[in-house]
């Protein structure tokens, strides 16, 4: 099963704080919108995805508590990005100096910036085309590491900035934030524990 997405004809472009109400008035759904201004209704995980996504936000919040440089984000979190999207992976992380630039109500609300770090896990109703477009995306918009996690092929898809993506096939090994995100890593063979 993928996305719905869907532009209502005839009707500008709901603007940020427009979509805020709308995701907020519809917080059953998780909605995303793209640069074009198409509405995309992103269907619930699973529970073996929603499992994996838990380990991933802890191992996020680990992070965050032991180095205190940034902020890290749910899967719940939608992001204003440069080219008006507004997106929402899995997990994100900002560093304190991006967070703190933000007024009150742009933290409150999608905070209008690209993350520094992504992770999209790849779940049964996600194409793997479509995510990697959106991995795109988000380097694109200026996200210095991104992690696609394919668990299903046991791959994760790795983006840096300035660099040519490059696959990491080896699961029962551990993946690092580099120096995005210093001393964080995340040993995938424990996605399934």
């Amino acid at each position: 099963m993928q996305a719905l997405s869907f532009k209502i004809p005839d009707y500008p472009i709901m603007d940020d704080d427009r979509l805020y109400k709308f995701c907020v008035y519809n917080h059953e759904i998780k909605i995303e919108r793209s640069s074009e201004g198409e509405i995309i209704v992103m269907s619930p995980t699973g529970g073996e995805s929603g499992r994996k996504n838990l380990n991933v936000a802890y191992y996020i919040k680990n992070y965050q508590k032991k180095i205190k440089t940034g902020v890290g984000f749910d899967s719940s979190t939608g992001f204003i990005l440069p080219n008006k999207a507004m997106r929402s992976p899995d997990a994100a992380w900002i560093s304190n100096e991006r967070w703190d630039s933000l007024t009150p109500e742009q933290k409150r609300k999608f905070p209008p910036l690209c993350p520094d770090f992504v992770i999209e896990l790849l779940s049964e109703s996600d194409s793997l085309w479509q995510t990697q477009k959106k991995m795109e995306e988000w380097m694109a918009n200026g996200c210095k590491l991104a992690w696609l996690i394919d668990p299903f092929q046991r791959k994760v898809y790795i983006y840096k900035e300035s660099q040519k993506m490059r696959i990491h096939e080896n699961f029962e090994s551990s993946i690092t934030g580099e120096d995005v995100l210093p001393g964080f890593e995340l040993p995938l063979n424990e996605l399934d524990e």
